[in-house]
């Protein structure tokens, strides 16, 4: 139908109106004050004493990465030292709004005094797809490979980064240092996988290495769910936008109201991230995990970049990876380029104070010793060519219980000279006696009821959710210090203690649990913990009276007692044997105190519930597969330590 002039006449109306409208809108109907506000402000920065910008560096395939470049003021012939991070280049490098350059780089950015006081070129980049770099975000994006088709990986990424740097920057000499902490302590490892010539230093601090064995998703196959909040807002959103929530004052209750770890995750949705589907599916220790552990990629590489590993004693996200990383990569260290350092701090501590842990004191500052006299000369020596700094130790291992730093020659190693290293067994006996030395020649047991329905905390309830903010109660990262007298005194946790110590008891290296263990279900956890305690009374600090000190401990999960890749169905009430090492400790039990060994089949929520019925998948496990079950410990059972003996 052809339209008429009466029906255009409202249309070309409306068209008027709209444009006289439009140029109504161009002109104020009402007199304007001026803005205040500058077209592009320019801030004075004549007072700075350091010079700041960001760039976008182009990587092989065309992404861009967002870098943010800080020197100092009249910079010549300074090394770069750079950090690759997940986590906000342009935050991390702004903590202070000042003209002074260790105003701007204090808070998480790792040994800002010595970076400061070392006049390095400090450089910091967003990984791609994370903040303001371009590209696809993947967690610990693996090595081109079978399980990265791509051209590109974190390595590729970081040589093509130090390639720019050192073409770009007129004011460097050219070397270049990679530092970080946890997943950026993972990436200075990537960087070692065919190192760009320049590349003169890695510091991997508490790095993420092998995500099931023992680092941040899984232990022994045990799924770290309280980590479900971290997955979520790292890998749903490129600016970490997205938050989770508490739905309950105490973290406890909110996970047992879930039920499993799959169940809570599609409750707050973070199935919609491909890594969370990843982890759904490989719940046992395959392929997906195993080419991905960077202790078993570089024990292939050639040792070229001399390489400071970092480790926490006490460190409750990634106390598996650096001392694996030493122990893979060492052997084939020819020339003594890698050195590892034992702290006694909690996850990244040592670049804040390194005083105290929780409620135990060390009588030193021990992360600024770390910083001052292993970490600056380090990096003066090979990114400064300077010969005054004096070399390092091999390993420089803090003493817990004398409260003492040793320079080794090795690791484990008790002294460099004098004595050895001796595996001990302290038997878990009858009558909740923990024996040194004692044979087995008891065939007796003790046993508890586990209940899925009343898991045994990982810590005293109510439990503060993940986090770092003391301020709102998150204490997360002193956890493994806690008292633990809280699980001494429950039904379902076994206690095993030495007589008072007459002598000091050394032992430096991973300590073993071996149980001989029964269960009337047919899946398991069995949680392991070494306790160093207390004398009744502590005169100068009598709250540390009967102090229940965790110095190692970890959880297996049972039903990979045959296989870490297939899991397999435990048989009922039938003693088997379970033995997985525990964290490195470098510990003196001091006389006066006693050795304790717990056992119990729960460590919650810090790892989600075994339903102790054995199923496919336990992430999706249905209420009637969580059962009771009677858990035997015999006598013959006994932890491995490696005590260290004088030579005769």
């Amino acid at each position: 139908m052809k339209p008429t002039i009466a029906r255009l006449a409202p249309l070309a109306g409306a068209l008027a109106f709209a444009g006289l409208a439009h140029a109504q809108a161009d002109k104020p109907l009402y007199p304007q004050l001026p803005t205040e506000t500058p077209a592009e402000f320019a801030a004075p920065t004549a007072s700075f004493n350091y010079v700041k910008r960001s760039v976008m560096i182009p990587m092989r395939d065309g992404v861009r990465l967002n870098t943010v470049i800080i020197m100092p003021k009249g910079a010549k012939n300074a090394p770069i030292l750079l950090t690759r991070t997940p986590y906000d280049a342009s935050s991390l490098t702004s903590h202070a709004e000042s003209n002074d350059l260790g105003s701007i780089l204090q808070g998480y950015d790792n040994a800002a005094d010595v970076i400061v006081e070392g006049g390095y070129i400090r450089v910091v980049q967003d990984v791609r797809g994370k903040y303001g770099s371009e590209g696809d975000y993947v967690m610990n994006r693996p090595l081109q490979g079978p399980l990265n088709p791509t051209p590109v990986d974190h390595s590729t990424d970081t040589y093509d980064t130090i390639e720019w740097l050192t073409k770009n920057l007129p004011e460097t000499n050219g070397k270049v240092g990679i530092i970080g902490i946890s997943y950026d302590g993972f990436l200075p490892l990537m960087a070692l996988v065919n190192p760009h010539p320049a590349l003169k230093v890695a510091v991997p601090m508490n790095p993420m290495v092998d995500g099931w064995k023992g680092d941040d998703w899984f232990h022994n196959g045990a799924f770290r769910q309280i980590n479900l909040s971290y997955v979520m807002e790292q890998v749903v959103s490129r600016k970490n936008e997205a938050k989770w929530f508490t739905s309950n004052y105490d973290d406890y209750d909110m996970y047992m109201r879930a039920g499993t770890a799959g169940e809570l995750g599609r409750e707050r949705g973070v199935e919609q991230s491909g890594f969370w589907r990843k982890i759904l599916a490989h719940p046992s220790y395959d392929s997906f995990w195993q080419q991905q552990a960077m202790d078993k990629i570089l024990a292939k590489q050639p040792v070229t970049v001399p390489t400071l590993l970092v480790h926490s004693l006490w460190d409750a996200e990634d106390i598996y990876g650096a001392v694996a990383v030493y122990k893979a990569i060492k052997p084939n260290d020819k020339d003594g380029k890698v050195h590892l350092v034992l702290g006694p701090w909690s996850h990244g501590g040592g670049i804040g104070d390194g005083s105290s842990l929780g409620a135990i004191k060390f009588g030193q500052d021990t992360a600024l010793h770390f910083r001052q006299e292993i970490l600056r000369p380090f990096l003066d020596r090979y990114l400064k060519d300077d010969t005054s700094a004096a070399p390092i130790p091999t390993v420089s291992a803090f003493e817990t219980g004398t409260n003492k730093w040793r320079s080794l020659n090795a690791w484990p190693a008790g002294c460099n000279s004098g004595c050895a290293i001796k595996p001990v067994a302290l038997r878990l006996a009858a009558s909740q006696k923990a024996l040194l030395g004692a044979p087995a020649n008891d065939k007796g047991y003790d046993e508890y009821i586990s209940d899925p329905a009343k898991p045994v905390p990982f810590r005293q309830r109510p439990i503060p959710p993940y986090g770092y903010d003391e301020a709102k109660g998150q204490s997360w990262p002193r956890w493994l210090v806690d008292d633990q007298r809280e699980a001494s005194g429950r039904t379902d946790v076994l206690t095993f203690t030495s007589d008072v110590l007459t002598a000091p008891v050394k032992i430096s290296g991973e300590p073993v649990a071996n149980l001989i263990a029964s269960t009337s279900g047919t899946d398991s956890d069995w949680v392991v913990k070494l306790i160093d305690v207390y004398p009744d009374q502590v005169g100068s600090q009598p709250a540390m009276g009967g102090y229940q000190l965790m110095v190692s401990g970890d959880i297996f999960r049972g039903r990979y007692r045959e296989s870490m890749e297939v899991p397999h169905a435990i048989a009922p009430n039938k003693p088997l044997a379970y033995r997985f090492g525990l964290p490195t400790a470098n510990h003196v039990f001091l006389p006066g105190h006693r050795i304790m060994v717990q056992v119990q089949s729960s460590w919650f929520p810090l790892y989600d519930r075994n339903p102790q019925t054995f199923v496919p998948n336990i992430f999706w496990a249905k209420p009637a597969d969580f059962k009771k079950a009677t858990q035997r410990v015999y006598h013959s059972s006994f932890v491995e330590l490696p005590i260290v003996e004088a030579v005769r």
